[in-house]
């Protein structure tokens, strides 16, 4: 399949990951898995090789950004079936295929399923580098996501239950009277609440609080209401 994702792979050496990258492979070919061993650590990755699907699963998740280049056939588990399996358990390691054959639809169903690229053998060392390194910036922009994530649920846990109660129904678009009537408090108070839980989750405006609470879940302001009252 045709790689259409950005620059190539030289014009991406300002790029620095925080941390060192891991590109795991998945491939019963030894000889597939030695080479690519070699490119992957010549490009400053570190690499790990893996010759079925579940020597790969036995490994723990690593912390930082990673991709996994996988086979489309392997002699326990394929790449399409292992593929669902890292969607759910490890959404921050984006998949980049690698086959033998032109086979469209199963490029179909991988591109479907998240693939980053479906690579046909034989492929340039130059292309299948410039889908890494963009595998592995998306990888790090998903781990960024997840520890906003976390960051915003480990503030919420601070709130009481009152300012949990104001804040959810603030956020739902009620105004601060309506509120006061739903908890059968005085909007003073629903005032000193909603700041508390403001304070807490460190948001700078009431638009941001709203923001948040929509990633935590928590529903949002009817028609994109956001503004400060």
């Amino acid at each position: 399949m045709g790689l259409s994702i950005g620059p190539d792979y030289k014009s991406r050496s300002a790029y620095v990951p925080r941390t060192t990258p891991t590109v795991f492979v998945v491939d019963d070919d030894i000889a597939v898995r030695e080479s690519l061993e070699l490119l992957i650590a010549s490009a400053g990755w570190h690499p790990e090789t893996f010759a079925s699907a579940k020597q790969f699963l036995s490994r723990p998740r690593v912390p930082g950004p990673s991709c996994l280049i996988l086979d489309v056939s392997l002699p326990d588990l394929s790449g399409l079936d292992l593929q669902k399996r890292v969607a759910v358990e490890r959404v921050d390691m984006p998949i980049i295929f690698i086959t033998g054959n032109g086979d469209v639809p199963m490029t179909v169903q991988a591109m479907k399923e998240g693939a980053v690229e479906v690579l046909t053998k034989p492929f340039s060392n130059d292309v299948l580098l410039n889908v890494i390194w963009y595998a592995i910036e998306r990888s790090e922009t998903a781990l960024d996501h997840e520890a906003e994530i976390h960051a915003l649920q480990e503030n919420h846990k601070l709130l009481s239950r009152r300012e949990h109660e104001v804040m959810t129904l603030v956020v739902s678009g009620l105004l601060n009277k309506q509120v006061a009537a739903e908890l059968g408090i005085s909007e003073i108070t629903v005032k000193t609440h909603r700041g508390q839980a403001m304070r807490k989750m460190k948001a700078k405006s009431f638009a941001e609080l709203v923001r948040m609470a929509t990633r935590l879940g928590l529903g949002a302001a009817p028609n994109g209401w956001i503004a400060d009252r």
